[in-house]
């Protein structure tokens, strides 16, 4: 991002104007809260940012990556705080029952300003599987990008094997769900604080 500044002379009734230019890194502010997405901005900035993720980044979809699976699953969101308040949509997944005991996270995305911010997406993934825990869940599985297999090992996952979607390698992986003790409060917000450079 470009900030530009504007110097302004006077001397003798006339004006005159330099403009300079520098880069500055986006604000990140210091606190999130990860919740079910329960307000319509929550679920309208959640579409946006999966649209935003699949189509026009990874250009894994063409217009939209919604699907059938929207009409029953639950949204997930990460949001930031601006004055203590909610502000917006910075990370989002969601989950579905298959089965009664078989639950399925996916689409999972993270803003590329906020994808340093430690504990964001394992945050989404922690509340996702926690969620799907507490409302009958005995197997939790996801889709992962064979980029991400790695990261969802260090957070108690395992491959069961290769396939594809949308034409691109993934990894079908399963939750140790030992690690992920049920959440039943539906309305908890849990807080991510981004941490200080030292």
């Amino acid at each position: 991002m470009r900030c530009v500044f504007v110097a302004l002379r006077v001397r003798d009734g006339n004006r005159s104007e330099r403009v300079m230019f520098d880069d500055f890194a986006p604000f990140v502010p210091p606190q999130f809260g990860i919740k079910l997405a329960s307000e319509r901005w929550e679920r309208v900035g959640s579409e946006r940012l999966r649209e935003a993720v699949f189509c026009h980044e990874q250009k894994i979809f063409e217009r939209t990556d919604a699907d059938a699976i929207d009409d029953v699953a639950t949204t997930i969101v990460a949001v930031d705080y601006m004055m203590g308040m909610m502000h917006r949509v910075v990370g989002t997944v969601r989950i579905h029952a298959e089965t009664a005991e078989t639950w399925y996270g996916s689409r999972l995305a993270i803003d590329p300003a906020y994808r340093n911010v430690y504990g964001l997406g394992s945050g989404l993934i922690y509340r996702a599987v926690t969620t799907a825990h507490a409302r009958g869940c005995r197997t939790f599985l996801a889709n992962v990008q064979l980029a991400n297999v790695e990261f969802f090992r260090r957070l108690a996952w395992e491959p069961i094997r290769a396939i594809e979607v949308a034409n691109r390698p993934h990894a079908l992986m399963r939750a140790d769900l030992s690690a992920y003790p049920p959440c039943t409060d539906d309305a908890f917000v849990s807080t991510v604080h981004r941490r200080r450079a030292s």
